[in-house]
């Protein structure tokens, strides 16, 4: 069995640093959360068209089965 190895503090990996905290104005908080719902809503909506496109595709699917 191996003997642990101490744990040097030095040895670990250094942090690196944060960027300094910029205080943001109401409007661009607004601004911001507008973008963030633009780019959610696109998502969705493509999302929206894949599973259309699927349910057409079981449309399909349902109408040849019930005509044989």
């Amino acid at each position: 069995m191996p003997a642990p190895k101490p744990t040097d503090p030095k040895a670990t990996p250094a942090k690196p640093e944060r960027k300094a905290w910029k205080k943001k104005t109401p409007v661009e908080i607004v601004m911001e959360q507008g973008e963030k719902l633009k780019i959610e809503i696109s998502e969705m909506e493509e999302q929206l068209k894949t599973k259309r496109k699927q349910l057409q595709k079981f449309e399909e699917a349902r109408k040849l089965f019930e005509s044989a």
